[in-house]
């Protein structure tokens, strides 16, 4: 299991098992050519949104509205609500997504690519992205494993430039909406 400490804390991260890790939020956050991070998707509205089973393709994100947004580090994130915009900024680490909205089991392969904010899962409280639906059945195969792997990989990625690639079979033009 994952606890996550605070955000603005040194090694915010702490891995069942004494693994301490750094957290996904150092880093630049990912913005694709929507110009927003989570491609202009409501981070806070995922944890209103059924998570299906390991397996089933996930419930879709729900965009936000260009008109209601918040910056954080280094991006603009566009909210379905104003509503969903204050909760986020009570607490954005909780939020946003880890590794900086880039693809988790990229990362945890050594990898820092772009995440398509459709392919969603929250676990332990924290929502993570992949790039492609044949990536999610890598990442689902074993989670907590690939959460291991990617916490420690983190620490040489975070500071690496983000990719500039679009995300393979995503229309970025869904969000965020007028």
């Amino acid at each position: 299991m994952i606890k996550y400490l605070k955000a603005g804390m040194f090694s915010a991260a702490l891995l069942t098992g004494g693994l301490m890790a750094s957290t996904a939020f150092a880093g630049e956050q990912y913005v694709d050519g929507t110009g927003f991070a989570a491609s202009g998707y409501d981070v806070v509205a995922y944890r209103s949104l059924e998570q299906v089973p390991v397996g089933q393709k996930q419930t879709a994100a729900v965009p936000g509205k260009a008109s209601i947004t918040a910056d954080y580090n280094g991006a603009t994130w566009a909210f379905a609500s104003e509503a969903n915009r204050d909760t986020f900024l009570a607490d954005p680490a909780k939020y946003a997504p880890g590794y900086d909205g880039h693809c988790a089991y990229g990362i945890s392969q050594g990898g820092k690519v772009p995440a398509n904010p459709n392919l969603w899962r929250i676990v332990d409280g924290k929502l993570y992205l992949n790039i492609t639906r044949t990536v999610v059945g890598f990442w689902e195969a074993d989670i907590p494993g690939n959460l291991q792997q990617a916490e420690v990989k983190w620490t040489s990625l975070e500071q690496k430039n983000s990719p500039d690639s679009p995300v393979p079979q995503f229309d970025p033009s869904q969000a965020p909406v007028n």
